[in-house]
């Protein structure tokens, strides 16, 4: 089984994908949307069409008192559309402190600020995607 693993940030969709075991995520790139969210379904079923992804783990971003804020519907509302264009699940994994523990490894690797940026949704998304496959 391979799996798509997605963070859905206000202008950016950070990327990972599993091997084909399902056992081990890696980061691929980060897709510049600026909210247009049919468009970047689009995108993604042409991710999931060409790496013949099986399930999509989309990372639900909830308030620290368990809540679903704005963003965290927004999530849900992608989850949706990406059900109804993609035909495969889509499993919502909470992904509280993924960009701050994305943050942190790029730092102790020495990655600079610059570059950083570039890659930090695309590290959450891995973080997703490893945590959804660990528990599994």
């Amino acid at each position: 089984m391979r799996y798509l693993g997605l963070d859905l940030g206000s202008k950016t969709l950070g990327i990972a994908i599993s091997d084909a075991t399902g056992t081990i995520a890696t980061g691929q790139n980060v897709i510049r949307h600026d909210e247009n969210y049919e468009k970047l379904v689009t995108d993604v079923l042409d991710i999931v069409k060409e790496k013949e992804i099986d399930e999509i783990i989309l990372g639900l971003p909830k308030n620290m008192n368990n809540t679903i804020g704005f963003k965290g519907q927004l999530s849900m509302d992608f989850k949706e559309k990406l059900e109804n264009i993609c035909k495969i699940p889509v499993h919502l994994m909470d992904e509280r402190l993924t960009t701050k523990q994305a943050q942190d490894i790029l730092i102790l690797n020495n990655t600079r600020r610059d570059k950083r940026k570039k890659v930090i949704d695309s590290m959450a998304a891995t973080i997703i995607l490893q945590s959804y496959l660990d528990k599994k």
